[in-house]
């Protein structure tokens, strides 16, 4: 058997907080991952899904059918129990459209001032999909649970990360190294899905040849 080829990933984000975590990841495993070349220039992919599932698809087919390659996008977020799963696919514009960080933060904060302590549980979610030429070639998720804060901790990570407290460690995900987060956080599980999907397509078409 041949040595299985490795593919370069481009990622339909602008994101540069995703990116470095999505490149670190897949340089231990041997592939490459690039930011989508243009992507600013691209016309836009209107987000209308109702599922984390269904926007990561929509991306992912939208932008592969405008760059040739393997292209993936993921559609992450926020679901806290006490807000019904919420802010779920709007946690990027919860605070409205445009929002930072900082902002949609706030809005978390405000909107849980009166939650107990004991009823402050969340996850994160993470689905990324991969696409060629307009198809979807692979869909993985990831999931990562944890407890809103009522201050932030932490100064690193993006999003809600310094509200996030992950039990198991007792840290905020903004308390932890870039490397550390990966391990445990949901996008990094749903990558480490998609990286074994890859280099088992890679191998099986080795195999084949």
């Amino acid at each position: 058997m041949r040595a299985v080829h490795k593919p370069v990933l481009y990622l339909a984000s602008t994101n540069s907080g995703k990116l470095r975590e999505f490149r670190e990841a897949a340089s231990r495993r041997g592939i490459a991952v690039e930011a989508l070349p243009s992507i600013e220039g691209m016309a836009p992919c209107v987000e209308d899904g109702l599922t984390f599932k269904e926007n990561a698809c929509r991306k992912a087919r939208h932008y592969s059918t405008l760059s040739p390659g393997l292209v993936f996008a993921d559609d992450s977020g926020l679901c806290v129990d006490a807000l019904g799963g919420g802010p779920g696919i709007y946690s990027a514009r919860f605070a409205g459209p445009g929002a930072s960080d900082e902002a949609n933060n706030a809005k978390l904060l405000e909107s849980m001032a009166t939650i107990t302590a004991g009823q402050r549980a969340a996850h994160y979610v993470c689905v990324i999909a991969l696409a060629q030429a307009g198809r979807i070639v692979a869909v993985t998720e990831g999931r990562a649970d944890g407890v809103i804060l009522a201050t932030p901790r932490g100064w690193g990570g993006f999003g809600y990360d310094p509200l996030f407290l992950f039990p198991v460690l007792g840290r905020t995900f903004a308390e932890l190294s870039p490397e550390s987060k990966f391990v445990v956080s949901h996008r990094g599980e749903a990558f480490r899905k998609l990286l074994d999907l890859v280099e088992e397509s890679g191998a099986r078409s080795q195999e084949s040849e």
